[in-house]
């Protein structure tokens, strides 16, 4: 059984696919009232889920007439994605970012499934048993030459 943050993810890119422009806006109570669960839990999901490292911008307005808009941000061309690789990877990278970067690929389609588990494995602080600030050194390399081979198919 999926938990509730799956399901709200998977009804926002659903929403998100279907939208003609990429971009869709949501009150956030009315999402709450549909998945019976708390405005926060929306927040978390969108917080977590859709942040620009994964491809997506949120922009946010509170209050009565508030409403959140998600708009899906298309990787630029090859060139233009290795100079964002190269600023977002920089010479550290910490975990999340990485893992942001990798779901990006995988989602942009231009890893597959199977890549992004490889490099997600080889860039897990499980694989990468050293103290930081060294950890995020050594994940920053093995990521950008990883990339750059795989982006060179």
């Amino acid at each position: 059984m999926r938990n509730i943050s799956d399901l709200i993810e998977q009804y926002l890119k659903h929403m998100l696919k279907e939208s003609p422009g990429g971009a869709v806006e949501l009150q956030r109570n009315d999402l709450a009232d549909r998945f019976s669960c708390v405005p926060s839990q929306i927040n978390y999901v969108i917080g977590t889920r859709f942040t620009l490292e994964k491809g997506y911008f949120v922009e946010s307005k509170r209050g009565g007439g508030g409403y959140i808009r998600i708009q899906r941000v298309e990787l630029p061309t090859l060139s233009a994605l290795q100079e964002h690789l190269v600023q977002t990877i920089g010479e550290q990278v910490d975990q999340d970012t990485a893992e942001g970067v990798i779901y990006q690929l995988e989602e942009g389609k231009l890893i597959s499934r199977r890549e992004a588990n490889l490099l997600r494995a080889a860039v897990s602080r499980d694989s990468l048993v050293v103290k930081l600030p060294l950890r995020d050194e050594i994940r920053a390399r093995l990521l950008r030459a990883m990339l750059v081979t795989l982006l060179m198919k």
